[in-house]
């Protein structure tokens, strides 16, 4: 794994490199752990959960583990790495746990887009809904706003 994480790295020189884990094939929270600490090492810029189409997708203990691993290499090298979790996230509330999470196990400097990013399109129209409640006191549909 890690000699084909740095042959992309290699590659992509300049370019940001995200590596999708497939946390959901990996079995076991070590897995887990030693799949995201071999990715930093040869130069992922972000790790990312899933695609967000597998049956096991982003899920609160195994982004816990993921984030653990990142605080552990950035306080061992000083390189910020990036997180991604992909898939499952719905809803605005659920949004909150993962921010809350990640604030609390990395510090505020991971809740910028440069570091972190919700791979959740669903969640946008949730959002989308949200505001519209905020402004007009009324839920809209689901249909009145875009899939994405």
């Amino acid at each position: 794994l890690y000699d084909e994480i740095s042959a992309f790295r290699k590659t992509c020189s300049n370019f940001h490199l995200k590596v999708i884990l497939g946390t959901g094939e990996l079995g076991t929270f070590r897995n887990i752990a030693k799949a995201s600490l071999v990715c930093m090492m040869a130069g992922a810029d972000f790790i990312k959960t899933s695609t967000g189409k597998e049956n096991i997708n982003a899920t609160l203990p195994v982004s816990l583990v993921m984030l653990r691993m990142i605080r552990e290499y950035f306080n061992y090298t000083g390189f910020y790495v990036g997180f991604k979790p992909a898939g499952g996230i719905r809803t605005a509330k659920q949004s909150l746990e993962w921010l809350i999470m990640l604030k609390e196990e990395l510090g505020r400097k991971w809740l910028e887009p440069e570091l972190f990013r919700f791979g959740a399109s669903g969640l946008l129209t949730d959002i989308e809904r949200q505001l519209e409640h905020y402004a007009t006191g009324r839920y809209s549909s689901n249909y009145r706003h875009p899939i994405s």
